[in-house]
């Protein structure tokens, strides 16, 4: 697994938060695999964890139907909730306006902290800064990194998306590749743009961009195939989220294609198909330490005044996943945790 060096800075480490944990009300008594069978579905309700104060957060996310990223992400936030005493939320819309209508919703619940994505800054920033002005601190995570201190956020985690997108632009140098398709499974996303324009300026070959209706998989399919029939020029299909691979790797057998798969984001699927050489390499940010790091780093800032990363972006990626890295991530995607 090759993690570029611009991606270094601030990778946040979870002691932090163990050591803590020992001192506001002592950790566990075990931990590892019984830990996270102690805790059950992980919604934190009720599991045996720290002495400090119920906490209730709500995450709210533009995660559109089926994507598997943010079961990943939930799974680490759930996680977290068990150890840090709190009731954890979750809601999605993949529209900006509903996700701001959810934020409003969890302002009105009064919770003592908010997750939220930035995908669309422009229909969710209004009532993100409603919410710190209301005293909910909030804590961005995954999209709109560069919008986050001006809502007033705590901090933001994810990785930086323009540096993913030049890494996998360097990547696809190393391959030879020369015409690369981008996949965009949701228009208006910032991050996904951010993703291609990072791709485009570091590839040495020509990129094209394709929107396609990330919600409803069959036509995702159809288009990316029509595209490949149409262009037998493309030798690289870049897809932005995992469940687009698998989509990606369909339409690429029935247009006959020979372009290679590469794709951003990891999940099992992602996994089995780099082991079968389907897939050429992923970009793996971390999703669980997303909703891991969300959650126990609004629980530090009340049980212990912490900021992790002294308020700068937490960065939880990228990293090049390439089938040599099979062995040791099966497991981990097996129990939905990468």
């Amino acid at each position: 697994m090759r993690t570029p060096r611009k991606a270094a800075p601030l990778i946040a480490i979870c002691t932090i938060s163990l050591a803590v944990t020992a001192a506001v009300g002592g950790c566990s008594s075990s931990g590892g695999k019984s830990s996270e069978d102690r805790s059950g579905s992980g919604s934190g309700q009720g599991a045996k964890g720290v002495s400090t104060p119920r906490m209730k957060i709500a995450m709210i996310t533009h995660s559109g139907e089926g994507d598997t990223f943010w079961d990943i992400v939930q799974s680490g936030a759930k996680q977290a909730a068990a150890k840090d005493n709190v009731e954890f939320l979750y809601s999605a819309n993949k529209e900006g306006k509903e996700q701001a209508q959810l934020v409003q919703a969890a302002i009105d619940q009064k919770v003592d902290g908010i997750v939220v994505t930035l995908a669309k800054p422009e229909a969710v920033a209004d009532v993100v800064a409603k919410a710190v002005k209301a005293g909910i601190p909030v804590v961005t995570i995954n999209s709109g990194a560069q919008f986050s201190k001006g809502v007033g956020a705590i901090s933001h985690i994810g990785q930086d998306e323009k540096v993913a997108g030049e890494a996998v632009g360097e990547e696809l140098n190393k391959r030879g590749r020369k015409k690369a398709l981008c996949v965009i499974h949701e228009q208006g996303n910032v991050s996904l743009e951010e993703r291609c324009a990072g791709v485009k300026k570091t590839f040495k070959g020509s990129v094209e961009n394709l929107g396609i209706e990330g919600t409803n998989m069959p036509a995702s399919t159809s288009s990316i195939e029509a595209k490949l029939q149409a262009d037998h020029g493309i030798d690289t299909v870049v897809t932005l989220g995992a469940p687009f691979a698998a989509a990606s790797v369909k339409a690429k057998e029935g247009s006959g294609s020979t372009a290679e798969v590469d794709t951003f984001d990891l999940n099992a699927e992602v996994v089995k198909r780099l082991k079968a050489s389907e897939v050429g390499f992923a970009v793996d940010q971390q999703p669980y330490l997303q909703g891991y790091l969300a959650v126990d780093e609004l629980w530090l800032d009340r049980t212990n005044g912490n900021v992790i990363g002294g308020g700068k972006p937490v960065l939880t990626g990228p990293a090049i996943v390439t089938a040599a890295d099979v062995p040791q991530l099966e497991k981990y995607t097996a129990r939905g945790t990468r």
